[in-house]
């Protein structure tokens, strides 16, 4: 006979887990709010660029990220992951020569972490499921791409020893990478759709 303590317990873990997959469901609402939270975050960190870092402004000439073509069938929530993933290191590393409010670092690094996290508990999700994706040499495409844009901006920190005005420049840069995520939470939100139209077609037939 199942103890009542080992029932509880069963029913806890259902319930959570049922929680989880609304939450993730609903990624895309929370994905957009984080979004926007750690851009502004980013802005104020340091406030109005500095003028004496113009003339080594020049210096940096990445590719443009904006120029980066995202694969129809990207996982959206692995490019997202990666791009955070990304972020994270770099605003983790280094930082003392930053003339920056610290309080405000700590929270676009908080920040960053818990979009993180909540990714990898929905994608973990995915992965129980069995949910594959098409196209994996294109989404492996995207990857290298975005792994050799980040590679830039940290050797150009490197080769700056990570001065102030290297990292007001970095700070700079890092804000044009938030139009992409919002295109990929645009399409965690078209996912979702999708998973509703499809349950709902499920339950009429």
């Amino acid at each position: 006979m199942i103890s009542r303590s080992l029932l509880q317990f069963c029913l806890m873990l259902l319930f959570s887990s049922e929680i989880s997959c609304l939450d993730c469901n609903r990624l895309h609402v929370l994905q957009t709010r984080m979004n926007s939270d750690s851009l502004e975050r980013l802005e104020k960190m340091g406030g109005n660029f500095p003028f004496q870092c113009l003339n080594e402004r020049t210096a940096f000439k990445p590719r443009d990220i904006l120029k980066i073509r995202l694969s129809q069938q990207e996982n959206a929530k692995v490019a997202i992951k990666q791009i955070l993933k990304e972020l994270f290191h770099i605003f983790n590393n280094n930082l003392t020569q930053a003339a920056w409010d610290g309080t405000s670092i700590k929270e676009f690094q908080n920040g960053l972490h818990q979009q993180i996290e909540k990714l990898e508990t929905c994608l973990s999700a995915e992965m129980e499921k069995e949910i594959t994706y098409p196209g994996n040499e294109t989404i492996l495409l995207t990857s290298l791409k975005l792994k050799r844009y980040f590679q830039t901006v940290d050797d150009f920190l490197k080769e700056k020893q990570y001065s102030q005005c290297a990292w007001e420049i970095i700070r700079a840069e890092i804000s044009r990478c938030f139009p992409i995520l919002d295109i990929l939470t645009k399409r965690l939100e078209n996912e979702a759709c999708d998973a509703s139209c499809n349950d709902v077609m499920k339950t009429a037939e």
